[in-house]
């Protein structure tokens, strides 16, 4: 901008005059451009920031996954599994709790939400001392 536009521009802002629609368009426009260019390079900042991220957790996965035993001792020792009780949700960890008074707080629970036990999941249970 020159020097007269930038007096000019400076005078009317002091004197209360109202600006031409021109170049209200104009500062208003330029305004959208630089708000939108701003917030496309901050977006295109978080993606790329969080491609390096996922890419550094898959890393230390792969890293830490140790490397499959040979097929033949795979085969010699299947794994275990404990079959759960139809309707059961998984286990529950009880700490420091008679496993009674657990089953019994699980049965206030189920009451109290008016829903069946078995659709109820609890993770643990502890005793608040």
């Amino acid at each position: 901008m020159s020097e007269e536009a930038v007096n000019t521009a400076v005078q009317t802002v002091a004197s209360g005059t109202k600006m031409a629609f021109g170049d209200a368009l104009v500062d208003a426009v330029l305004g959208y451009l630089v708000v939108f260019i701003g917030l496309t390079l901050l977006m295109a900042v978080v993606i790329i920031a969080g491609k390096i991220m996922t890419r550094k957790a898959q890393e230390k996965k792969a890293a830490a996954v140790p490397a499959p035993a040979a097929p033949a001792a795979a085969a010699a020792a299947p794994a275990v599994q404990k079959e759960k009780a139809p309707g059961s949700a998984g286990e529950v960890k009880i700490y420091d709790t008679d496993p009674r008074d657990a089953a019994m707080i699980m049965a206030i629970v189920a009451d109290k939400l008016q829903k069946p036990l078995n659709e109820l999941r609890f993770v643990s249970i502890k005793e608040v001392k």
